[in-house]
């Protein structure tokens, strides 16, 4: 009985300490100046809203712009070299500081170069292959298939390279991270080359 007692006692003094701290750790809600500008973060890199076609059996459904803003595979804005390696900074950009969000478009018989990053990127394969490797040496032939729906990641200051086989279909990755983190390319024994690029 004592000991219910005491444990009754000290959850008295505790609950109001507890809540405290609970309510203490609740983050506050965005100020309007803090949506405005994450509005404008990923407005910047986005074309401009698109209007559903008149042949559109679903034009009366076509979602508002304004509520959930989207762009259709084909209308992606792509920066970079098609054939090769191209790029679309959904938000932000891996060069500046800040969070940024990239979808890169690996053409088939396009790798880059053993590198590493001073930051981690978390990637997710959105289509196609995406062939990956951890070595010093350069051969695409000694690669490692990720397909679409496989996660990874960049660990910080370690070696690897990527890209998309021969003959094979373009592989789309969603890359997000923590500005700047460029490429630092190294050479066969894990040095850094002095080549950096983003």
């Amino acid at each position: 009985m004592q000991f219910n007692t005491m444990l009754k006692a000290c959850l008295l003094v505790a609950a109001p300490l507890v809540s405290a701290s609970v309510a203490a750790a609740q983050p506050a809600p965005p100020t309007a100046e803090q949506k405005a500008a994450a509005v404008a973060a990923w407005k910047s890199n986005w074309p401009a809203p698109v209007q559903p076609a008149a042949s559109d059996p679903n034009k009366a459904y076509f979602p508002d712009p304004g509520h959930v803003p989207f762009i259709l595979p084909q209308d992606i804005p792509w920066t970079g070299t098609p054939g090769k390696e191209q790029q679309f900074k959904m938000v932000g950009d891996p060069s500046k500081p800040g969070p940024y969000v990239l979808l890169l478009k690996w053409w088939p018989g396009n790798f880059s170069r053993p590198h590493f990053h001073g930051m981690p990127r978390f990637i997710t394969v959105i289509s196609g292959t995406w062939w990956v490797s951890t070595s010093n040496h350069f051969d695409p032939d000694k690669t490692y298939p990720f397909g679409p729906g496989t996660i990874s990641q960049d660990v910080i200051d370690t070696v690897h390279w990527d890209g998309a086989k021969a003959g094979g279909d373009p592989v789309v990755l969603e890359i997000v991270g923590e500005g700047p983190v460029p490429n630092v390319n190294v050479d066969e024994d894990g040095k850094p080359t002095g080549k950096v690029n983003f």
